[in-house]
This record gives C-alpha cells, structure tokens and sequence, in this order.
C-alpha cells in the first residue's frame, strides 16, 4: 500500500524576489513538501537594526522577530515607504509591524509582553544583546509540586525528594473558554489532587504555554477566549492567586512550558546545550544553553513558519501560514488522518481524534505509520533550521504526539531524512526520547524541580 501523503521534497531560495533554481536540492519521493525561504541579504540587514526597547534597556530578539519578518514575507508584498525611501523589491518593511499591518498579530503580542505600544526603531548600530540566562530547576529537596498546563489536558505531579509520588492527567479546555475562572478552578484542582499526596508543600513550579515575567501571565493561547479586561484582571496572576490561595506563602516559579521542556532534558539526560520540544496541544520549545541555563529568550517554536508553501495551514491565533504549531502538534497529525486515508469522526475533540490515530498505530495501521512518519520528516527539515539558531547538541521530544510506537517512528524517520539530508547535523545532533511516562508528565515532574526551597 502507497502511504506516501505527500510528494517532491525541496528547497526553495529566493533572492530579489525571484525563486532560484540553483537552491533546489533534489526530487525524490517522500512524505512532505517542504520549502525553505531564505530572506533576502537587504532584509538579514533590516533585522539586524531592529530592537525593542523597554524601560530603558534594549532586548534583543532577533530570533523571534526573524520569524515574524519571514512570516511578513510570506504574507504580503511588501512596499511601503521608510523616511520617504521605497525600499528595495523584497524588504520587509517597519509598517508591516503595526496595529493595522498584516502582521497586527505579532504588533499586539509584543505590545501585551511589554505592557507598551510596540515600537520598532531603525539604528544604524545595533547595541549589545541584553539576554538574561540563569540557572533553574534542578531542586529536589523536599515536598513539591509540578503542575503543566497543556491546551488539552493538565498533569501534575507530587514529588518527594526527587521521587515521583502521584501524577495524574486531566482533560480540560482552556484555549475555548472565556471564563477565566474556569483556568483558576482547575489550576487549583490540580495543585490540592497532588497536595493530598504529600505530607506538607515546601514548593511549587508551573509549566505552561505562554510568556511569563515574574510569575506573570503576559500572553498565552491558553487563555485565549478571555476578554481583554478580564485577562487583565484576573490572568495575569492567574498562578500566584491558585497558588498562594492554596497554600499561603511557599516558593513558586512559573516558566514557559518549552523551557521547562528543555530543563527535563537536562535533568533526563544529565547534560546540557538541549533543545527541547514538545508536541502536543501546540508546539513548545525551550533551550538550555552550554552553561545549563534558561536563556530568558522567547523560544516561540511555534510561530516560526516551516514550510513556506502558499498552501500551508494557517494558525488561527497568529493567522500566519507553515508555522510549526501546524506540523508538530496533534493538529499536525489530524491534519494528516485524511490524506492518509483515516476518515475521523469531526464530533471529537482534537485530543480524541489523535487517540484514534495512536490506537491505529499501535495496531500496526500503515495508514497511521505513514502520518509519523510524515511527521518525522517535517522535524529532520525543521531541526536543520532551528540549529541555525541554537547550535543545541542534543533535542528531547515530548509531549502526546510522541506517545507510544508513534513517537519512536518519528525518531527513526527523522534520523533517517537527517543521515540522507544533513550529514554533518546527523553526526552532531543526538534525538532523545524518554520513557513512555516521562514523555507525557515528564514536564510536571520537572517544573517541580523550578524552585529553590527555603531552608
């Protein structure tokens, strides 16, 4: 049976506007079309003198915003004036950054982050990166509490001593209710089901998708369908509330849910220089650097486009195309269950539809083998771009998506369109999977770790 979902595998360079055809790597069969849009010279330059600036101090985010500019790209032409100057065909230009621009999305993510209108300044000279890596995690002692905050599903952990206790997994849906009470009821839910395990709380860390400064909430899908006021009012704190409501004055840390990836493959793998990623409701990425610290970056995996096909899913927060929450998520194996052939039932939810699939899978379904494998290809291409990046030794993947027989074949497949594709990075570049209990609460169990006890 011919489970190949998609065909002709290749890169697609573009300069001044035109495609080159000296960038096409080869045609063969495989599972995915992939292309790769480099950003033309004059928009690498452009990049380079775009800073945000916060309470007086520079942040750089060159990563983040190297993204949303090959987004730009993708999205629109770009011809707009800068000082009374038409720029050169191909330049993503300032406007596109703005409230009513085409990339509004990522205007008002950033104004939400900095609590100010977002801003975007022209500098001759780029000033020095302001980054803020810093140790996390790593502590064991005593009574703890994970908790991880998924889009389908929440886990928590109680941990004694670095010993997992109890977990448990609990459906919910965050990113379709408005009402943020329902977040704080079942945040709280959580945290007393992992108390009743423990003999006392000494600690509690938080996994969860978003950005978070000082424990805050500045923007999350999560809470998606909350309103503005209400987000404001009662999602900021959302976790300090649950948390010191619970149980009073105790030491927390709240972190991004792909930072806390990567530190429980630091601890997995007692090791450092880890891209973490984890499949699941979205995607989630997080590094840890050389030095076994959390960056400070803001390690959006998820936005970042992948594919630059104009016929590439749209994200529907970040109405941007090819993003990676599309291809390494659960959305990215339902969006493949039709082309393979697999017929799924649109009354279930998205968590419910990739049961089916995983059950397939463990059947020995080659119509669900050909979906991961899919999938693994879509990684082996990604990981190449991410490395640009990060230059990161070793990648951890966890998350539902990689539940099961499933998540072992797309390990084997990317290793595989790695060796064939990217030699050098195969040699380089070492895939971690966990044990299957680890890959599904392996992150509560290491947000448990983010804070350090009071002695």
């Amino acid at each position: 049976m011919d489970c190949s979902l998609e065909t002709s595998a290749f890169a697609v360079s573009y300069s001044e506007g035109r495609e080159n055809p000296n960038a096409v790597r080869r045609n063969r069969p495989s599972f995915v079309r992939y292309h790769r849009k480099v950003l033309p010279q004059n928009v690498r330059q452009v990049l380079n003198s775009i800073i945000i600036k916060r309470n007086g101090f520079v942040m750089n985010t060159r990563l983040l915003l190297g993204a949303l500019a090959t987004a730009a790209v993708l999205a629109s032409p770009a011809h707009a004036k800068l000082d009374g100057k038409v720029p050169e065909p191909g330049m993503v230009t300032f406007v596109t950054f703005s409230a009513d621009g085409c990339q509004a999305f990522d205007w008002d993510y950033f104004s939400h982050i900095y609590e100010r209108p977002f801003e975007v300044v022209y500098a001759e000279n780029l000033p020095e990166a302001k980054d803020s890596p810093r140790p996390a995690g790593g502590h064991f002692d005593g009574c703890r509490i994970g908790f991880d905050a998924g889009g389908s599903d929440r886990k928590v952990s109680a941990v004694i001593d670095g010993e997992t206790v109890y977990s448990e997994e609990v459906v919910w849906f965050p990113k379709t209710t408005a009402d943020p009470n329902y977040h704080y009821d079942g945040i709280v839910a959580a945290l007393r089901a992992a108390a009743e395990h423990l003999p006392r709380v000494d600690a509690v860390g938080v996994s969860s998708a978003g950005v978070y400064i000082n424990n805050r909430t500045m923007n999350a899908s999560l809470f998606l369908k909350v309103p503005q006021d209400l987000f404001d009012a009662k999602v900021k704190d959302i976790y300090i509330r649950a948390i010191t409501d619970t149980f009073g004055d105790v030491p927390f840390c709240v972190f991004n849910d792909g930072d806390v990836t990567a530190l429980a493959g630091a601890i997995s793998l007692e090791d450092t220089n880890i891209l973490g990623i984890a499949m699941g409701t979205s995607e989630a990425g997080g590094y840890v650097d050389e030095n076994g610290y959390i960056t400070g970056w803001l390690n959006e995996l998820a936005f970042i486009p992948v594919d630059a096909n104009p016929g590439a899913m749209q994200d529907e927060w970040s109405l941007d195309i090819g993003c990676g929450v599309k291809y390494f998520s659960q959305d990215g194996v339902i969006k493949l269950a039709p082309r393979a052939g697999i017929g799924l039932d649109g009354s279930l939810s998205p968590a419910e539809k990739l049961k089916v699939v995983q059950k397939l899978m463990e059947e020995g379904d080659l119509r669900a083998a050909a979906i991961y494998r899919s999938i693994g290809v879509y990684l082996a291409h990604s990981l190449a771009l991410y490395h640009d990046m990060y230059h990161f030794r070793h990648v951890l993947l966890l998350g539902r998506v990689m539940s099961g027989r499933g998540g072992e074949l797309v390990i084997e497949e990317c290793g595989r369109v790695l060796r064939d594709e990217y030699s050098t990075l195969a040699d380089i570049i070492h895939l971690a999977l966990p044990d299957e209990k680890f890959r599904r609460v392996g992150q509560s169990a290491a947000a448990a770790s983010l804070p350090e006890n009071r002695k």
